[in-house]
């Protein structure tokens, strides 16, 4: 029997459908707003699965979630390679741009990750199997359905991942508040690979030794550190602003 895994939100069900992912399943509340059921039809017609109408309270009780009214049962996700991470650059005639998360633990961080992601053309996300949080429901709806279209790698060991992309010419830049280098110093044409740490502890000492280097970014306040999501976002729109300067977006 093929692995499954539910979704909910009317987003993440959307971009399921219109991914291309195999959806198995859409369930809808009875009491669904008439024009998000219509839009909800065309997209499972096309997508060629199945819609169900079900009691509201059926809804509410598969899942205490924000669910819209909305669930669909979906393929388990599945993790890409980092060759397929790397090809998606080579496709576009770009050098790599890809995210670390060393260790990142909580579901809304890592969907929020993925969103930023997608709005600034990373080209994959890779993550440790161990000590870290994998694609589940939560981290689907806190991506917004950005993770439909983002593929994240999961791998046994993040420093021989490393490893592998400096191999690649690929420079691997850490976050740490005690970097040397401001993060607006960093090189958006480079291939880059940017490593966040953990949301506590930060990165892990042998994942801190593989990095080229480490930036950090300038704090005026009285607190040392950022969410590691908001440090994410900060870091990939800093690449995104470098590699399209006003006026030249796309």
């Amino acid at each position: 029997m093929m692995n499954e895994e539910m979704i909910i939100g009317r987003n993440p069900v959307m971009e399921a459908l219109k991914s291309g992912r195999a959806v198995n399943k859409v369930l809808v509340s009875d009491q669904l707003n008439q024009q998000t059921e219509k839009d909800l039809f065309r997209a499972v017609k096309k997508a060629n699965t199945i819609l169900q109408k079900v009691p509201k309270k059926r809804i509410d009780q598969m899942s205490s979630g924000k669910h819209q009214g909305i669930i669909a049962y979906v393929a388990a996700y599945e993790y890409a390679t980092i060759e397929q991470i790397l090809q998606r650059a080579t496709d576009k005639g770009v050098p790599p741009f890809l995210m670390i998360l060393d260790e990142i633990e909580d579901p809304h961080n890592l969907g929020a990750i993925l969103r930023t992601a997608d709005a600034t053309g990373v080209h994959g996300v890779i993550i440790p199997k161990r000590r870290a949080v994998g694609l589940t429901e939560t981290v689907a709806k806190a991506s917004a359905g950005a993770i439909e279209h983002i593929p994240v790698a999961r791998v046994t060991n993040i420093a021989d991942t490393i490893e592998a992309l400096k191999s690649e010419n690929i420079w691997v830049v850490g976050t740490d508040e005690r970097g040397s280098d401001d993060y607006r110093s960093l090189d958006g044409d480079t291939a880059l690979a940017i490593v966040i740490g953990n949301e506590g502890k930060g990165l892990t000492r042998i994942v801190k030794d593989k990095c080229d280097w480490l930036v950090h970014l300038p704090m005026q306040g009285s607190i040392p550190s950022l969410n590691a999501s908001v440090a994410s976002s900060l870091l990939m729109y800093e690449i995104y602003r470098k590699r399209h300067p006003l006026g030249e977006d796309g």
